[in-house]
């Protein structure tokens, strides 16, 4: 029996995972990426005459646990309209019974590679709009459990996206049982919630996941979780001014992010970014506590233009004084 060559093969997945998608709105333009489970392509909407990105199963004989799965991301995406996160347009079934969902078409670069080219203090202002994506997801009950660079997109127009939440895991009351969903969620499919969070599972990318969320304790993983990656993104971003001789407030911003202890964390998303826009306004930050000396150098480089003007104004009138004597 003749074996086909790895190139031959790899042709034939491509072919099958295409979708056909005659007799849809959708017109196929170009695949732009292919994951374990699903493949994106580039499509031309020809009712409405504008590129939006599909996503679909790769095998039209997928499980129906993984339909399910990729059927509750769009529910939760559609659940989190927010300028951070990309607005899906359609969902449905095409006629060899896979799920899909179109969105935004988005162009732009990673995080990793967007920072190359920005200071610090631009890279500490984006940030700060990752981690305010991220408490609009907690608001409404969503946990994102993958947060890294490669799932964080700065568009054309300075626009931060943070994508892939086909892995996020729904908030539940401490009241409620597990069929029950979180009080801001009240559309996204309970089932679907209960299969994606099962006890025990390792769900998440190594290296970003909390200790907890790496022991597949599901059932521990509150905001706090997704604070420990933003820990570790923050890290990234200060990796060129090298972290162990960053300034001692912001390295023990990281610190407190990434503690391996979930109640030493920040408490919120929403904490951690108040404490970056501390640390870039010249305040205090809640996790360093600064000597005496530290916080009046600090209050003296918050205030110098204000200060320069009063001890000019001081040696003005030294100056009078010493020259026009009586």
């Amino acid at each position: 029996m003749t074996s086909l060559s790895d190139q031959v093969v790899a042709r034939l997945r491509e072919a099958v995972a295409t979708p056909d998608l005659s007799g849809t709105r959708y017109r196929l333009l170009e695949r732009l990426g292919q994951g374990g489970m699903s493949t994106v392509f580039l499509v031309e909407d020809t009712e409405l005459e504008r590129k939006v990105a599909l996503k679909v199963m790769n095998l039209p004989d997928a499980s129906p646990d993984l339909q399910e799965r990729l059927l509750r991301e769009a529910r939760i995406l559609a659940q989190l309209e927010h300028p951070g996160i990309v607005p899906i347009h359609d969902v449905g079934r095409f006629s060899d019974a896979r799920v899909f969902y179109t969105m935004k078409f988005v162009q732009g670069q990673r995080l990793d590679q967007y920072i190359t080219r920005i200071s610090l203090g631009e890279r500490l202002r984006l940030f700060e709009r990752i981690c305010d994506t991220v408490a609009f997801a907690h608001a409404r009950g969503v946990l994102h459990r993958d947060l890294k660079p490669a799932n964080i997109m700065v568009g054309q127009f300075g626009e931060v996206l943070v994508l892939d939440w086909g892995v996020a895991k729904l908030l539940l009351r401490d009241d409620t049982s597990e069929h029950e969903q979180f009080h801001a969620s009240p559309n996204v499919n309970a089932a679907a919630a209960k299969t994606a969070t099962r006890r025990g599972s390792v769900i998440g990318t190594p290296g970003y996941m909390a200790p907890e969320q790496q022991r597949g304790e599901t059932d521990k993983l509150d905001q706090r979780s997704d604070v420990y990656s933003l820990g570790v993104i923050l890290r990234l971003l200060v990796t060129d001014i090298q972290i162990q001789h960053a300034p001692k407030a912001l390295k023990a911003i990281c610190d407190k992010a990434c503690s391996p202890m979930a109640e030493n964390r920040y408490g919120s998303a929403r904490d951690l970014s108040a404490d970056v826009a501390s640390y870039l306004d010249g305040l205090a930050v809640s996790a360093y506590q600064e000597r005496w000396w530290a916080t009046l150098q600090r209050w003296i480089y918050r205030n110098r233009a204000w200060l320069a003007l009063v001890l000019a104004y001081l040696v003005l009138r030294l100056l009078l004084l010493f020259f026009y004597r009586p």
